[in-house]
């Protein structure tokens, strides 16, 4: 089986961007960057500072995007109340559309 970064990413995205282990994921970085023991250890310049910014961008990552499904689900919800109050007020009628091609 050939590793590469493709397929690491794509198993993230299949399986631990589930909102089921969201949580999980959200809990276990925090728990790693406050922990004092790391995959590589900080007093190596850089590499030491690589695996805590990976996973802090995890972090950020899985946030923002629990998020913004918040904020969509929220939208959702006001667009289709509004879109009831319409419906209710005004008559049903039928638009006719004739579409012209263009070259």
């Amino acid at each position: 089986m050939k590793f590469s970064i493709e397929s690491l990413y794509n198993w993230y995205r299949d399986t631990l961007r589930n909102p089921k282990y969201r949580w999980w994921i959200i809990g276990g970085s925090l728990l790693y960057l406050l922990s004092p023991i790391d995959i590589s250890p900080d007093i190596f310049p850089v590499i030491g500072w690589i695996d805590d910014g990976v996973i802090a961008t995890l972090l950020v990552a899985e946030v923002s995007s629990m998020l913004l499904d918040r904020l969509k689900v929220g939208k959702s919800s006001s667009a289709t109340e509004s879109s009831t109050t319409a419906q209710v007020s005004e008559p049903d009628s039928t638009v006719d559309v004739n579409a012209v091609s263009v070259k």
